[in-house]
């Protein structure tokens, strides 16, 4: 009997086991044993051109990791699209990359306006629509929009950051905001008018905003002047951002600065508008910067920096932009590393909002990266940072939005 045990025990192992062994590979559309299908519109023409260079970061970070094996042994195969930052056109190309490319998800597609267009439609297709390029705050709403996940520090707690050192370092201001007039500006701007409370919104003695179509925003600099301003608050992208700048100096205007992260690069913004005339902007900084002297030696950006110099020669060290799309490229690894064999659609969201603790380390010190089921905002820390003609100096705390 016990001879014949032993087969009768191996074969019923065996049948039990391939069930289990057949499980542990579950795809959705766009992913197989050899790849994982990632769509993006990126604006790489257009008034937020400057922002392209992150979907370059990215497609030269995928290379990398391809080279290297891929992840779970399978191949990135990145698809992006110039959308031009023109939200029919966002729409137009997000239709194409889930009915007719078939990607697995949408990653990093960029820019409020853009991925608000798509918002519905990618909940509604149930494809997920993951760490958005932009700081919208409603990105984090797991229950009414299960698919969409933001990745960046969001916008209204910027605000109320800017809003907190004004009260605490010049009680009677009187502030001045140019705005963009869309989703991003006016959630920057609530942000500010919630950090000052009822009283402080009587600080605010001039709001002007601006179109992404209009060729400059020197009239609207020279309206802020005018008003008495001794405050700027500049909630503008980096076209505009680096213009306003440069408008501000020329005039002679002299407020306190601040510039929201978003436009805030030392190479695609400052140093156009010039470096000189840059001297005391203040911005927050969640990611570390290239220019600052203080990672010189620092062993993840000599990291960043060899990764730069073989995969993307052509890209500006001393753009932001690209740490910043380097870093979130690293976030999907370890999505996508997490996620294993089970490269469903619902799973894919479901290690992104699994992720406790991660702290990458081209991230600032004291800032982790934490999601879960009702928590769709991965980063939520801040440090202020002064321009002093040649690098950001950072100051003070890590911040967030409750402190």
């Amino acid at each position: 009997m016990k001879r014949r045990l032993i087969p009768i025990v191996a074969v019923l192992a065996a049948a039990l086991a391939a069930p289990a062994a057949l499980a542990q590979k579950k795809y959705d559309t766009g992913a197989s044993d050899t790849e994982i299908k990632i769509g993006n519109t990126n604006p790489y023409s257009g008034p937020a051109s400057a922002y392209g260079t992150i979907g370059k970061t990215i497609t030269a970070y995928f290379k990398m990791l391809n080279e290297s094996g891929g992840i779970n042994g399978r191949k990135l195969n990145f698809i992006t699209y110039d959308d031009g930052y023109s939200p029919p056109k966002t729409v137009e190309m997000a239709r194409k990359l889930v009915e007719q490319d078939e990607v697995l998800f949408l990653f990093q597609t960029l820019g409020t306006p853009s991925n608000s267009a798509i918002h519905k439609y990618m909940n509604a297709k149930k494809v997920p629509q993951l760490f958005v390029a932009t700081g919208a705050t409603k990105w984090d709403d797991p229950k009414r929009f299960p698919w969409t996940m933001g990745w960046q520090p969001n916008y209204q707690t910027e605000g109320k950051i800017y809003a907190a050192h004004i009260l605490r370092t010049k009680p009677n201001a009187k502030i001045g905001v140019l705005f963009q007039n869309d989703d991003y500006g006016k959630d920057v701007l609530k942000g500010l008018k919630d950090g000052l409370g009822a009283k402080g919104q009587k600080l605010i003695v001039k709001e002007v905003s601006y179109e992404v179509s209009d060729p400059t925003v020197d009239s609207q600099i020279i309206q802020l002047q005018g008003s008495g301003a001794d405050v700027f608050v500049n909630i503008t992208t980096p076209k505009f951002a680096a213009q306003a700048v440069r408008k501000v100096y020329d005039i002679g205007w002299k407020p306190v600065h601040y510039l929201n992260n978003v436009g805030a690069s030392v190479g695609s913004v400052l140093k156009p508008a010039g470096l000189e005339k840059s001297v005391g902007v203040i911005t927050t900084q969640y990611l570390k910067d290239y220019t600052d002297k203080q990672w010189a030696n620092d062993p993840a950006m000599k990291k960043f920096e060899a990764f730069m110099k073989k995969y993307y020669p052509d890209g500006n060290l001393n753009d932001a932009s690209n740490v910043y799309g380097y870093t979130a490229a690293r976030t999907l690894e370890q999505v996508l590393r997490q996620a294993g064999d089970n490269l469903t659609r619902a799973n894919i969201m479901k290690q992104a909002a699994s992720i406790k603790g991660l702290a990458l380390d081209t991230l600032l010190p004291g800032i982790k990266i934490n999601t879960s089921a009702t928590d769709f905002a991965p980063i939520e820390s801040v440090q202020l940072a002064r321009f002093n003609g040649t690098q950001y100096e950072l100051f003070g705390e890590v911040l967030s939005a409750d402190q």
